[in-house]
């Protein structure tokens, strides 16, 4: 499995540490999940700009025919 080296400010990694172990996780698996989170919601926002697009280009073509 490929890896990733971060770097965080020290506010930033205790902020990490502190949540982290607030959840019972280790920091390692909290970040991941939180970038695996953030794709995920970069790619449901796309998929709902795309289908609304479609969707008002669908009506504007009806109304061009």
């Amino acid at each position: 499995m490929a890896g990733l080296n971060l770097r965080f400010t020290d506010e930033e990694l205790d902020a990490l540490r502190e949540r982290a172990a607030a959840e019972g996780r280790s920091m390692q698996a909290f970040a991941h999940d939180a970038v695996i989170s953030a794709i995920n919601e970069h790619s449901r926002l796309f998929n709902e700009a795309a289908e609304h697009v479609l969707n008002t280009s669908a009506e504007l073509n009806k109304r061009l025919a």
